[in-house]
């Protein structure tokens, strides 16, 4: 199997990195390719319904929140979630929509490791992507806007849901969240089958003694357990954790290719198939409704990867806190700048003042 070569600054490497090092925004671009041609088609009615099953969740509950942006700017909270391994006592069979309806939310049930503050301006011209590190040292709120404690911020999803995930981030921020979208990581089983398969390259032969698998050294195409399998592997790799992000990287670049592939968009099969599996795999705030992400989707349907601006919350540093262990400490003052330009239209004049804070082209 052939591979492109990608050079610092060019254009594959800027569509490497585009994709790579934000996987959660990938689950948006099928949704912005997918609802347009689904609009005007035979299979219209069929596709709709699909979407109509995301999973949804109330977030009409929450208090003490932010004003909402000026005029028709989206703040959409992107968190990365699993499908949840039940605690004692509680339900298996039960779905993240359903948990965050109940009265009680299942403590630590649901783990998160990704969180992704998108800003889309008014005019929809460009993206803001605007990643918050998960071991962020900050004030944890419940599902009623309330402080309990600090702690690392992915705590707030596996303690409180995602209630009270979108009250930390907005009172982090100071940016009041549109909309939610919870994505599952295990969707990565789903939709590799959908899409006939994802193609990978390993460098190198190892075992993972966890998963008792033997990676081979080559190219391969993955779907089904074997791909969840790739994605999870984590034992083996000289750098653990780390390692296996940069293969959910690599796996998510390589999806996406797939999914934007004419073979998959102009085929009813695997369309319906593709749908499916996105449907089964987000959950979103029962406020946006499909036809409220078609018309974003359309509206979004001119971004190009150039249009996208990545940045990281602004961390002051690191150390290691009793109980807690190795946390990020985010600059406050910069942070606070950071997001007051998002909040008031003013991004042009922070990246003017922080050109280096932006993912440049030589680091692609």
């Amino acid at each position: 199997m052939a591979s492109e070569t990608r050079r610092p600054g060019s254009r594959a490497a800027n569509r490497s990195t585009f994709r790579s090092r934000h996987p959660l925004l990938t689950w948006l671009m099928p949704i912005i390719v997918i609802v347009p041609l689904i609009a005007g088609g035979a299979y219209a009615w069929n596709l709709n319904h699909q979407l109509n099953q995301v999973g949804r969740i109330k977030t009409d509950a929450l208090d003490n929140r932010p004003d909402p942006d000026d005029g028709k700017d989206l703040n959409i909270l992107l968190i990365g979630s699993d499908k949840g391994e039940p605690q004692p006592g509680q339900s298996k069979k039960t779905t993240l929509a359903q948990d965050a309806a109940a009265r009680e939310w299942p403590v630590g049930k649901y783990r998160s490791d990704t969180l992704i503050v998108i800003h889309i301006p008014a005019d929809r011209s460009k993206v803001y992507a605007v990643s918050i590190p998960r071991d962020s040292f900050v004030p944890i709120h419940d599902a009623q806007g309330e402080v309990t404690h600090s702690e690392k911020i992915n705590s707030a999803f596996s303690a409180h849901g995602p209630l009270g995930t979108i009250s930390t981030v907005e009172n982090l921020t100071g940016l009041r969240m549109s909309h939610v979208a919870i994505v599952d990581w295990d969707g990565f089983k789903d939709l590799s089958t959908a899409v006939g398969g994802v193609p990978v390259t390993i460098p190198k032969t190892f075992y993972d003694p966890k998963q008792k698998v033997t990676w081979e050294a080559g190219d391969h195409l993955l779907e089904g357990k074997m791909a969840l399998k790739y994605v999870r592997t984590r034992y083996g790799l000289i750098g653990g954790d780390f390692d296996r992000i940069k293969r959910q990287q690599n796996f998510m670049r390589s999806l996406l290719g797939k999914m934007l592939d004419s073979g998959v968009t102009s085929n009813p099969v695997k369309l319906n198939k593709t749908v499916v599996a996105l449907s089964k795999n987000l959950t979103v705030d029962e406020g946006w409704s499909s036809t409220s992400m078609g018309k974003l989707a359309i509206s979004l349907k001119g971004i190009k990867a150039d249009d996208v601006t990545f940045l990281t919350a602004p961390v002051a540093g690191t150390e290691t806190i009793p109980i807690w262990g190795s946390v990020v400490k985010l600059d406050e003052e910069k942070s606070e700048e950071l997001f007051t330009a998002l909040k008031f239209g003013k991004m042009d004049e922070f990246l003017a003042k922080y050109p280096d804070d932006v993912l440049g082209d030589e680091i692609r």
